[in-house]
């Protein structure tokens, strides 16, 4: 199967990153002092907002661009995995439908070289790109396959500096409310006992369910051309990859994303409903955030690599959190965490009164 070329990877992500000239700067050490504070502050706030717990105290860190894209290079590598298969596809088609020991092909065919750059340069200019809009993490959303991930919340040091200049942000507060939706998601899969290990399953059935079917690139190629003769655009929400993707593979990508949704509107409500209380100025960080999701100078890259989902989950997440608290009660999203069978669906994120209805019975 056609591997990713590291080097390329690098080089690729190392030119989109870009530089910030306050990186590395005092400005960056002095944030990286306080940010444990902050954190523990805005942990305890999420505690009594969520009611779920968050135990222990997590690594607390400001990263660089660099720094982020090599905490996420196995993320990604595991995310493009169906691009890896049909390259794979066209180089022994043949043999598409897999052999028993799982491997196909050699690396060392003329095909395989140029795929295994394609790949590398593909992954390099997404995580590179990302780099430079990722204000903070939480590392267990980012899974790498070992078991042994660590519970950290880390902040990308130049971009928040920049979006604190470029706005005229205050910086303790602005640091602080984005704190607030990392320690919401920290809330969420500490506080959930079973949500991290039902994540991770998510991720691994997606990159298992790798289909070997005969013809793939043929069935590939006949739903673009369908999709574009019904006058709709062959490139969903999920991007490249969900075009590449088996049906098993886009039943499981409509669970993660009805999952993301409930977790990034969940997130993002509480975020500003602590810093409603907590920061002078949330509304304006709140509106200048929106507004850079749905900047359309992005559109189309993020479209491609399938995250335009991402950016819609925050409004239909959102969303479902204020229906059902609207409909029901604040109280009744706790329904949502007694187990993945309570979870709501794609379609119910868009409808909490179906959500509601199914929980009531």
């Amino acid at each position: 199967m056609t591997k990713v070329d590291w080097d390329t990877t690098a080089a690729v992500a190392s030119r989109f990153s870009g530089q910030y000239p306050l990186a590395g700067t005092y400005h960056e050490r002095k944030f990286a002092l306080m940010a444990p504070e902050l954190v523990a502050r805005a942990s305890d706030l999420v505690a009594t907002e969520t009611g779920l717990e968050l135990p222990g105290h997590p690594n607390v860190g400001v990263v660089s661009r660099a720094e982020w894209v090599e905490a996420n290079i196995g993320a990604f590598t595991a995310l493009l995995a169906p691009l890896q298969e049909a390259l794979a596809d066209l180089e022994d088609p043949e043999d598409s439908e897999g052999s028993t020991d799982g491997q196909r092909g050699t690396d060392s065919s003329p095909v395989s070289a140029i795929g295994s750059k394609v790949l590398g340069a593909e992954l390099g200019a997404v995580l590179g790109f990302l780099s430079r809009r990722v204000l903070g993490q939480y590392e267990l959303v980012v899974p790498t396959g070992d078991d042994e991930v660590g519970d950290s919340v880390f902040f990308v040091g130049a971009n928040v500096l920049a979006m604190e200049r470029a706005h005229e942000f205050r910086p303790s507060q602005f640091r602080f409310w984005v704190a607030l939706h990392e320690c919401a998601h920290r809330a969420q899969f500490t506080g959930v006992p079973w949500m991290r290990s039902y994540f991770l399953s998510l991720v691994d059935e997606l990159t298992e369910r790798r289909s070997r079917e005969k013809g793939k690139m043929a069935r590939i190629a006949a739903e673009v051309m369908q999709a574009r003769e019904r006058g709709e655009d062959p490139i969903s929400d999920t991007g490249i990859l969900g075009l590449l993707a088996s049906d098993e593979q886009r039943e499981v990508l409509d669970r993660v994303q009805a999952l993301m949704s409930l977790l990034e509107g969940h997130g993002h409500v509480v975020m500003d409903r602590v810093g409603e209380r907590e920061i002078v100025d949330v509304r304006r960080m709140s509106a200048v955030l929106t507004a850079r999701r749905k900047d359309p100078k992005t559109a189309t890259i993020m479209r491609l690599i399938g995250m335009e989902m991402k950016l819609k989950q925050y409004d239909l997440g959102a969303a479902f959190i204020r229906g059902v608290e609207q409909k029901a009660s604040w109280d009744a999203l706790a329904m949502a965490w007694e187990s993945p069978e309570a979870l709501p669906t794609l379609s119910e994120i868009e409808d909490p009164a179906a959500w509601l209805k199914r929980m009531a019975g």
